[in-house]
């Protein structure tokens, strides 16, 4: 049975194409979620005003892959020591955010943030915020890497590295190591 979780960690272009590369993940969606603002367009949350995160939320087989290891591999993969921004994407639109759809993935989230900061020297800024409405994102979001990804810059230039990284870190979690 498909299990859900959703994640905030910087731009979701960046943070889908990791995660549709972990075995057991069966699907990425990338929205807005943890905002004021109803149906909000990427315009709108762009401008940070609207108080929503760009998201991922994950499909996952908890029999393939349980949360506390898709929770090791989302803090492996963006720095969860900087507060409001993943590189050069600045505003509370890009925080690095968790939100928990029950008790269990509130009590999984609170262990995998203690192991992260176990292996850092900077504080973990991560927020477990109140699941909240979701919002998918516009279409041409999703699938992003995969259809117009390769052509774009910032996304050569930012997710090939997180993609070694989980390569590397997680090898046997790699759909792409594993084929």
């Amino acid at each position: 049975m498909t299990e859900y979780v959703t994640l905030a960690g910087g731009c979701f272009w960046c943070t889908e194409a990791v995660f549709k590369d972990v075995i057991g993940v069966e699907s990425v969606e990338s929205g807005y979620i943890g905002g004021t603002v109803p149906n909000p367009t990427y315009k709108q949350v762009c401008g940070g005003d609207t108080g929503h995160a760009e998201a991922i939320r994950i499909g996952f087989d908890p029999e393939q892959l349980a949360l506390g290891d898709l929770l090791d591999i989302y803090f492996a993969t963006h720095d969860p020591t900087q507060l409001n921004r993943q590189g050069n994407d600045v505003g509370t639109q890009y925080r690095s955010a968790m939100f928990p759809a029950d008790e269990a993935q509130e009590a999984a989230m609170k262990a995998a943030l203690e192991r992260a900061q176990a292996g850092l020297d900077k504080p973990v800024v991560t927020t477990i915020e109140p699941m909240a409405e979701w919002y998918p994102a516009e279409d041409y979001h999703q699938d992003y890497w995969e259809t117009s990804g390769r052509s774009n810059p910032y996304c050569m230039a930012v997710i090939p590295p997180k993609l070694q990284k989980l390569r590397k870190s997680f090898a046997a979690r790699s759909k792409a190591v594993t084929a």
